[in-house]
């Protein structure tokens, strides 16, 4: 599977766990997991409020494409 997001790179710069996400967001742990390791991807609207917690853009939560 292709890596899509960037979130566990993300959340260690910001030094903050997925559990933390996940609390603040409202998920199961196991979804934020999921998330980190690229085996399924929030929805757009998911992803602009990871951006806004981690006060970052949102295009920085993805890989950029070749």
């Amino acid at each position: 599977m292709k890596d899509i997001n960037r979130l566990k790179i993300v959340l260690v710069e910001k030094k903050k766990t997925g559990k933390w996400l996940a609390e603040q967001l409202g998920k199961d742990p196991s979804t934020v997991s999921k998330w980190c390791t690229n085996v399924s991807q929030p929805d757009l609207i998911t992803l602009s409020k990871i951006a806004e917690l981690l006060n970052i853009d949102r295009r920085d939560l993805i890989n950029r494409s070749k």
